[in-house]
């Protein structure tokens, strides 16, 4: 019954999150976790946060945390806006950026929030597709008639990532709206459009610290832009909650910045495995898209990837399927730790023997 639900809501399609399973140990490949918990210093640092301090407010400017970030990425702490993960701080984006009733233009394949919020605001969009090999089409973003574009780069949930070049043939291009880059995977070996926000004032950067950074239970984000942008998301913020982020989240976000031997340790773990984990994947008759993020997007030409979801998962492991036209024979499989990957391509290559696909 939607009977007393508002007509803004009324067909709205949620987003649907990952499962997040109770009552069974499962190796979780579904949901682009990091397999490795974060720094020590993350932990030590919500320690100091209990007791009599947590009946304070926050600081409503994250000033701590935004001055770490500006650290680590060499920007001032006017150029970065903090907030509860990334998939608030687009919506922040979305709100502050994109007009009700005018078109904004993002791919058909990528992140599912992206709709999502579109419908929600009241704002149009054209899903555009991705050429055969997933890869986008930039020229038909080069046209000037959106009202804002948004790429998610490394793209999800394909891993596949648009060369800078590119990007910032997107951005020349539509010099008078928002371009909005969404970098949750940058860290995994893709190269990040930072670069650009001094250079051109109408592009956003968000990223995330609940991947690189194993942060997903502590829900920070980051936006980097010019001040002007920064504004915008915190005139959105500030009308609708000024306390986005917790004592704790902020303590855990800023250690984890100043922790960089401990985040460039674990990245690169990641990445290693990911790279044997491709090898593994394709020696079984995988096609396996190049990915510069944290987990893989694979199909077989011989095994429905529907079953193969459901089997592994009678097996103790999770990953992600997609029931989407063009994608309903792939996984997404998140990397896990080298122990995790290695008994999950024993696991496929068991399925695989079964069904008589080796």
């Amino acid at each position: 019954m939607k009977e007393f639900w508002s007509s803004r809501i009324r067909g709205i399609v949620p987003y649907t999150p990952g499962e997040q399973p109770r009552g069974r140990t499962f190796i979780k490949l579904n949901t682009n976790e990091n397999p490795y918990g974060p720094s020590p210093a993350v932990v030590a640092a919500i320690g100091r946060e209990t007791g009599d301090s947590l009946r304070l407010y926050p600081d409503p400017e994250a000033t701590e945390l935004r001055q770490a970030a500006a650290r680590f990425y060499d920007l001032t702490p006017e150029e970065i806006f903090v907030g509860n993960g990334s998939d608030e701080v687009l919506a922040f984006a979305f709100q502050a950026f994109f007009e009700p009733g005018k078109t904004i233009a993002f791919p058909d394949i990528t992140y599912s929030f992206y709709p999502v919020y579109a419908d929600l605001f009241g704002i149009l969009y054209d899903r555009i597709p991705l050429k055969e090999d997933f890869t986008l089409p930039v020229e038909r973003y080069c046209g000037g008639e959106y009202a804002g574009v948004v790429v998610c780069n490394p793209n999800a949930p394909t891993g596949i990532q648009l060369p800078l070049t590119e990007i910032e043939r997107i951005i020349r291009a539509n010099p008078a709206v928002v371009v909005l880059v969404d970098e949750a995977y940058i860290d995994f070996g893709g190269e990040s459009a930072l670069g650009f926000i001094r250079q051109y004032p109408n592009v956003l950067v968000v990223q995330t610290m609940s991947k690189s950074r194993s942060l997903a239970g502590m829900r920070v984000g980051l936006a980097f832009g010019n001040p002007n942008l920064i504004a915008g998301l915190n005139a959105v913020k500030n009308s609708f909650n000024s306390y986005t982020l917790d004592r704790l989240a902020i303590a855990a976000g800023t250690a984890a910045l100043e922790d960089r031997e401990y985040f460039q340790e674990t990245r690169s773990r990641v990445i290693a495995t990911r790279e044997r984990t491709v090898d593994s994947l394709r020696e079984m008759g995988f096609l396996v898209h190049p990915s510069c993020s944290n987990f893989l997007f694979a199909s077989h030409p011989q095994v429905p990837a529907q079953w193969l979801q459901q089997a592994l998962r009678e097996r103790g492991i999770l990953v992600r399927y997609f029931n989407q036209p063009r994608i309903d024979n792939y996984l997404r499989i998140s990397i896990g730790t080298e122990a995790d990957m290695e008994t999950f391509c024993r696991e496929v290559a068991a399925l695989l023997q079964k069904r008589g696909s080796v």
